[in-house]
């Protein structure tokens, strides 16, 4: 199934809500979908060609990129929060040769102008700018009847860049009898989480993110409904899912961690019971933080874990979790995990090294970068992939993440992953957010330092160090804890629930040698 299925039968069903309230209906996704890759052809673009999308969470988003996935184009979704330099960066690399943004972002898409000289047509929703035409009046000029020769397209998303310029990720375009759409991912969730024709998805996050576009693109593959919030609020989240029934949603950490801390009465006032299951993934959970949620919402709560690449998989249901406390799950849709010290010398269980999935058919590339596409790969067994992370295996195969290979602090000799520090400091009710990295030590190489984002930004920095200190005195060795706070009304953190920690960590390393990350 795919929305012209659904158009032909059921036109007036919902494919998209918005949190505002706008609807679009299946009817309205498929025409204006078809429509659009008629233009795309007319602009002389053929199967494996690529176009663009820069816009913020709107209804008209998801019509765009199924665009694409019946004309056998690549989609590249932008970062609409970028500067104009950055967007421009993966509109030129990526190929696009059409870009399609909206009013909301025309000063930015103006901006990239001189650094995309490869895009040849630019389109705008709701208004016109100096070098963009009107997406309506564009599209409009075209019939909205089925497409003689459909065929599947697929997304190529970025990576965040949270370690470095951001890179394409690239998988060859489905071909045979690959039905529209986003097939694999919606029967995957059909098995795993219950998806279904008819179920209401709620979206909180940004739909230029892989996780929250493409499984919305595989609920609408089934013929459900997304509900899709413009930006993330907690109160709003649940108001959504009261409002809309929602079946299904999906989540980051981070969106736990501020809706626990909304007072109790905001939390206890909507009714949830219409919810089946929560996923989260994205970034590490804090243990608690988990367990408040699964206290809240019962056992809905599952995760994932996975990246854009696709090389592999874990995942893990909120009973397994209760009794493998901190673990991601284990490996699924036919993976396997190996842990692996810096030698590529397989580890013994509770061990932590990298961890490589072993996943036969993946296959993607680095666009443009051979030499980071080889990177993943280990060093005697080309088909385990890694994406950068550090864990270990219990005994019956759960596998629990360190932290990212490249954010870990070496002091002393000892390796000292972040990622425990922050679990640990987030949980401080005084505490919203907080980014954990090495600082320069003459004696020592590097110290740990806290980054914190008060829950109020008035609050006493002096005060809010000794609380954290003692706080962290029962909880943390004493060669964990941070040895200096600093405080920040608003951490770099992505809407991804990604935190941009390269950014924070630099300016204390400037003009100092350290570890590239």
């Amino acid at each position: 199934m795919y929305p012209g299925t659904v158009a032909a039968t059921d036109p007036g069903r919902r494919a998209v809500i918005m949190g505002e309230g706008t609807t679009v209906t299946y009817g309205e996704l498929d025409a204006g979908s078809v429509r659009l890759a008629r233009l795309l052809r007319d602009t002389g673009m053929g199967p494996g060609d690529h176009f663009a999308i820069m816009m913020e969470n709107h209804p008209r988003y998801c019509e765009v990129v199924w665009a694409a996935l019946r004309s056998g184009f690549y989609v590249t979704a932008i970062n609409s929060h970028l500067t104009a330099a950055e967007a421009a960066f993966i509109a030129d690399d990526c190929e696009a040769q059409v870009l399609v943004t909206s009013a909301a972002l025309a000063e930015k898409a103006e901006a990239m102008l001189v650094d995309t000289p490869n895009v040849r047509r630019r389109l705008m929703i709701d208004g016109t700018a100096t070098h963009h035409e009107s997406y309506e009046q564009a599209t409009g000029a075209y019939p909205a009847g089925p497409l003689d020769d459909e065929r599947r397209g697929t997304v190529m998303l970025y990576s965040s860049g949270t370690t470095g310029r951001p890179k394409g990720v690239k998988f060859p375009l489905p071909t045979g009898e690959a039905s529209l759409g986003e097939g694999e991912i919606a029967a995957h969730n059909q098995a795993r989480y219950g998806f279904r024709e008819g179920m209401i998805y709620l979206n909180p996050a940004p739909l230029y993110h892989a996780a929250p576009l493409r499984v919305s693109l595989a609920v609408q593959s089934l013929g459900g409904t997304v509900v899709i919030m413009e930006r993330f609020d907690p109160e709003n989240a649940l108001m959504l899912i009261a409002r809309e029934r929602v079946t299904h949603s999906q989540w980051v950490p981070t969106m736990f961690v501020r809706m626990l801390k909304l007072p109790e009465a905001a939390r206890a006032k909507w009714d949830l019971s219409s919810h089946e299951v929560a996923v989260h993934a994205a970034a590490p959970c804090p243990v608690e933080t988990k367990e408040q949620m699964i206290r809240w919402w019962g056992p809905i709560i599952e995760e994932y874990y996975a990246g854009t690449e696709n090389i592999g998989s874990t995942s893990i249901s909120a009973d397994e979790w209760m009794s493998h406390k901190g673990s991601v799950g284990r490996a699924s849709q036919g993976a396997v995990i190996h842990i692996c010290d810096d030698a590529g010398e397989e580890l013994a269980l509770g061990a932590s090294g990298t961890v490589y999935f072993e996943l036969p058919g993946a296959v993607f590339e680095y666009h443009h970068d051979s030499e980071k596409t080889k990177g993943t790969a280990h060093p005697a067994h080309p088909t385990w992939r890694t994406l950068g992370d550090i864990g270990w295996l219990d005994e019956d195969g759960y596998l629990y993440l360190t932290d990212r290979k490249a954010f870990m602090i070496v002091s002393g000799g000892v390796n000292i992953y972040p990622q425990e520090i922050e679990d640990t400091l987030v949980t401080h009710p005084a505490v919203l957010d907080v980014a954990v990295f090495g600082v320069p030590n003459e004696e020592m190489g590097e110290e740990v330092k806290a980054v914190v984002q008060p829950m109020e930004w008035g609050t006493s920095h002096e005060d809010l160090t000794a609380a954290l200190r003692a706080w962290c005195e029962v909880r943390l060795a004493g060669y964990k804890r941070p040895r200096t706070y600093d405080f920040v009304e608003q951490l770099p953190r992505l809407d991804n629930g990604k935190l941009y920690k390269r950014t924070l960590r630099d300016r204390y390393w400037e003009g100092r040698p350290s570890r590239v990350i």
